[in-house]
């Protein structure tokens, strides 16, 4: 097989010629450099890429913005009046230190924004596709719709938002789901056959099972829905506390889900969420991409890659890190190495 047809025969929820090794991305790797080259060549990895356009806000949303020493002081300017937000940089990271709606008369005035729809275009992926060829499975990242509540509130202020105004929380949400269906019904018709869906666990992990019932499985089972009327593939991404919500992901009609955190990192048990939704949903993950793949030693690595394939099976997993994005050259050969554990299992 070629590292797409094991990665969507696991995605099929059926065994492949051995278990797919599927690093997500290139991590901080030059992808042109030869370890680059090479992690593409010898794994099955994920290629992620993007569409542009702002799916959930449009076209016509206008701003300014102004630099205040450390901070970028960005104004939002909409038909009810206007929003502040307030984005730090330091040496080391950035962080929003003011977003722009404090409560629900904000989020009235976001919303007021008129509409334009944003037009995708499959020219990256397409031709990201046509790069990686048979080496991997190209994805178009997307963030869902409780991405959009999640980008103009704080942690704290959403949470308020949902136990004080669920109605309105809930009609913000369903609105920005229509607009994101539509662009996504659109970028299929060009092409686009894989996504890579953002966004859930902004309500599995601040906002509980019924926050997440409400503000993400309908919506999320809806966009699963469109993407499959045209045979693409739904990859989902979701951090935290996974374990109580995985039949809810089975339920929503996703094809894979990463990234699979198993202790002292996470609490999912590989052997029990392989038993309970691996008909459903191919599992993705098990070792951790800087606690485990960038920081131990090989032989290690290896061991933990054995236990993830022994307690989740040959069947519907997909042994991977957990998506950080940050990994480097030692958590790449890392990746090169479990090519020969998964071929043990085969």
């Amino acid at each position: 097989m070629t590292s797409r047809e094991r990665l969507l025969c696991a995605i099929a929820h059926e065994r492949p010629d051995r278990v797919p090794v599927g690093p997500f991305g290139l991590g901080r790797l030059d992808p042109n450099s030869e370890i680059a080259k090479e992690l593409i060549a010898k794994t099955d990895p994920f290629i992620e890429t993007g569409v542009g356009g702002n799916a959930l806000m449009g076209d016509l949303v206008k701003a300014e913005s102004r630099q205040e020493g450390n901070d970028t002081v960005t104004t939002i300017f909409t038909p009810k009046g206007n929003l502040t937000q307030r984005y730090r940089r330091t040496d080391i990271t950035g962080y929003t230190v003011e977003f722009p709606c404090k409560n629900a008369e904000d989020v009235e005035k976001y919303m007021s924004i008129p509409f334009k729809p944003s037009e995708p275009t499959a020219d990256w992926f397409l031709a990201r596709k046509k790069e990686i060829g048979e080496d991997g499975l190209v994805l178009v990242g997307i963030g869902d719709a409780i991405c959009l509540p999640a980008g103009i509130l704080s942690p704290m202020d959403m949470c308020y938002l949902w136990a004080d105004e669920p109605d309105l929380m809930i009609k913000m949400v369903a609105t920005v789901s229509e607009r994101l269906l539509e662009f996504i019904e659109k970028a299929c018709k060009l092409g686009v056959d894989g996504y890579r869906v953002v966004g859930g666990e902004y309500a599995s992990e601040q906002l509980g099972p019924k926050g997440f019932e409400a503000l993400v499985v309908p919506f999320d089972t809806e966009l699963s829905r469109v993407i499959h009327k045209y045979g693409g593939v739904v990859y989902y991404h979701n951090h935290g506390d996974v374990d109580k919500f995985l039949e809810y992901f089975a339920d929503m009609e996703i094809d894979a889900l990463d990234p699979l955190e198993v202790p002292p990192y996470g609490n999912v048990d590989l052997a029990d969420a392989s038993r309970r939704i691996s008909n459903k949903v191919c599992l993705v993950g098990g070792l951790d991409d800087m606690e485990v793949l960038e920081s131990l030693d090989q032989e290690t690595v290896m061991q933990m890659g054995r236990k993830c394939i022994e307690l989740a099976g040959t069947k519907s997993y997909v042994l991977g890190g957990t998506a950080s994005g940050t990994y480097g050259e030692k958590a790449a050969r890392n990746f090169i190495a479990l090519v020969d554990v998964a071929k043990e299992f085969a």
